[in-house]
């Protein structure tokens, strides 16, 4: 179950650090994802994966022979994850803060990721934050790949993609509560 009371604990004892106060509903979590290839494959990497709702819609898509990481650096999040999902042998939970993503996947035989789904809230990080975080994505995404940013206030934060990716596009999902998106971001660049 993807544990709404949990996230609402969270966002109003850590506010900001939280990126919203409800997870994703199922409309945004598909937007999310609705870019990746999945006819063959992959590795994908997700970034704060809260409750899972997100996490949900990419293991009912992946094949059995991707392979599905999931960074949460909140200890009760990893944890309800690790039990929401345990059914799954092509997932791996990781409590562990996003700025370690090269040393977590060189010690899992990984080199680079097809994908990188993003459920933080980049736009409340500090700019060293940011800054860190983009390095962090740069040293692991193929060249390739894309890195797919939820975000409830569409189109305001466009800055910071368009900052560090050359090509950046919005998805607008009304549907979700309050209304969101996902920029789609592919081929990164220096800032």
């Amino acid at each position: 179950m993807n544990n709404p009371a949990l996230f609402l604990k969270k966002f109003l004892r850590y506010g900001t650090t939280i990126a919203s106060v409800a997870p994703s509903s199922v409309w945004l979590s598909r937007a999310t994802i609705s870019t990746i290839d999945w006819s063959c494959p992959r590795i994908i990497l997700e970034l704060g994966a809260g409750t899972g709702p997100i996490t949900a819609e990419i293991l009912k898509k992946a094949t059995p022979e991707s392979r599905v990481i999931a960074v949460e650096q909140d200890a009760d999040f990893a944890a309800h994850l690790r039990v929401r999902f345990s059914r799954y042998k092509n997932l791996e939970i990781i409590h562990g803060d996003v700025s370690e993503l090269a040393r977590y996947l060189k010690g899992r035989g990984i080199d680079k990721v097809d994908y990188i789904i993003s459920g933080l809230p980049v736009p409340s990080f500090t700019g060293e934050a940011q800054q860190a975080l983009f390095r962090s994505v740069r040293a692991v995404l193929k060249q390739d790949g894309s890195f797919n940013q939820i975000t409830e206030f569409p189109l305001l934060y466009k800055r910071i993609y368009k900052k560090w990716f050359k090509d950046v596009r919005f998805i607008f999902e009304p549907r979700n509560i309050p209304p969101a998106g996902v920029y789609i971001c592919r081929n990164m660049q220096e800032p």
